[in-house]
């Protein structure tokens, strides 16, 4: 099947993922095993799949261990037309992960700076990452390509 009708097919009978969980690394443990099951009724790709896990534990783990005073943390993903559309949600402390530069990969390792290398991986991994506070919430979105 080409690519583009196994993409026009999925956004046609693939539901929404959406899950709303206490700020925990238990939650993002059962955010885990919730969107391995969407992903398998959904048909993914098994490195779709593994790319949407990855991406999903790094911004979900990012709240759990330093959005102090979080209440909770809200993710979601839809198909549409150009991949997997990603938002996560919380009601933490103000904090634009987007706002930091890159780390440098090629520096040796004494000489980097502590973090930074999980939103570098969802940077890398997503399209058109993009952060805003509105409403007292962080909100995080960004895309992952479906092909590749």
């Amino acid at each position: 099947m080409r690519r583009g009708a196994r993409r026009a097919s999925l956004r046609g009978t693939m539901r929404p993922f959406h899950l709303r969980l206490p700020p925990t690394l238990d939650s993002v443990t059962a955010l885990q095993d919730a969107l391995e099951a969407w992903s398998d009724e959904a048909g993914l790709p098994m490195p779709v799949a593994m790319r949407l896990a990855l991406v999903a534990e790094e911004v979900a783990a990012n709240v759990a261990n330093h959005a102090t005073g979080a209440s909770y943390f809200e993710f979601g993903a839809k198909v549409e037309s150009e991949g997997i559309r990603l938002s996560l949600v919380d009601d933490g402390p103000e904090y634009d992960p987007l706002a930091h530069a890159a780390p440098d990969t090629e520096a040796p390792l004494e000489d980097r700076d502590p973090g930074g290398l999980g939103i570098h991986l969802v940077r890398t991994m997503t399209r058109g990452a993009a952060y805003a506070r509105e409403s007292g919430l962080n909100r995080l979105t960004c895309t992952l390509p479906v092909e590749g």
